[in-house]
């Protein structure tokens, strides 16, 4: 059963959480806006321990606002119940920081050591890439998950640099602090990949697939890693393009005109 109520802002106690940056100006603005009107209430079980916002917590603190109205449910929640709730819905807001996302994902899979990235998507209504991008920086090196702790990459960075040996991290790290944009970092990657590999190559594979349609990768000398990145991409491009109700003959058109594009950027970088 839940309950509206107002309480004193000593009541709420404070437990960890997947936010642990805060920006105290864009507090500031957020308490004059509640000395306006609060217009959503924060969440608490019945002994005053905080499950959603925190913010606007410390926003009141800071504007001198004496109460807040909170819902105060007394449903009964597991400590992983509550860090799902939380990053649910912290990840659908822009300000969450990366380094923040790893960290609250891992420590999921801490509290829940049989789940799979499956899993673990299933729960926080994300993509199973999204998730596994986010841990990432896992298979890194310190020195690449501290340049993320103090905002120097993103995770799309910790992804790629997180692909190679630890042995070629540092390397890779450099070339990004240095400059290298994530499609650079990412062609790096894969030309490591190719050089390293021992799997035979071909130009071009047709898959035909149980459904009746038939995938065709082509490119210069591609092993079954390439190919598997280049479906998994693919996948992803078709995603955005639904998410944007493209159909896909526009799909196909739009594809073409960032590999050209992509193409003309590498010629003039070259």
């Amino acid at each position: 059963m839940a309950t509206l109520t107002n309480k004193p802002l000593n009541w709420f106690k404070v437990a960890p959480q997947a936010r642990r940056h805060f920006d105290e100006a864009v507090l500031r603005q957020l308490g004059e806006s509640l000395k306006l009107k609060q217009l959503q209430p924060v969440l608490a079980r019945p002994d005053g321990t905080l499950i959603a916002g925190e913010r606007r917590l410390r926003a009141a603190t800071l504007a001198g606002i004496p109460e807040l109205m909170v819902v105060v449910s007394d449903e009964p929640m597991s400590e992983s119940q509550l860090r799902v709730f939380q990053l649910t819905e912290n990840l659908h807001r822009a300000d969450l920081r990366d380094a923040e996302k790893w960290h609250a994902c891992e420590e999921l899979l801490r509290l829940n050591p049989g789940w799979s990235n499956k899993e673990l998507a299933a729960h926080l209504k994300l993509g199973e890439s999204t998730v596994t991008k986010y841990l990432a920086p896992s298979r890194c090196i310190a020195e690449v998950r501290k340049a993320l702790e103090h905002g120097q990459i993103g995770i799309s960075a910790c992804y790629e640099i997180g692909r190679m040996p630890e042995a070629e991290q540092a390397e890779l790290l450099r070339l990004k602090l240095a400059g290298t944009s994530r499609d650079g970092l990412a062609e790096r990657v894969r030309k490591c990949k190719r050089g390293s590999s021992s799997q035979p190559r071909i130009k071009r594979i047709a898959c035909p697939l149980p459904s009746g349609t038939t995938m065709v990768v082509s490119g210069e000398s591609l092993s079954l890693d390439d190919i598997i990145e280049a479906l998994a991409e693919a996948q992803r491009e078709a995603r955005k393009a639904r998410e944007q109700k493209l159909d896909a003959k526009t799909f196909s058109a739009v594809m073409r005109d960032k590999a050209t594009a992509g193409g003309k950027a590498t010629e003039a970088n070259a």
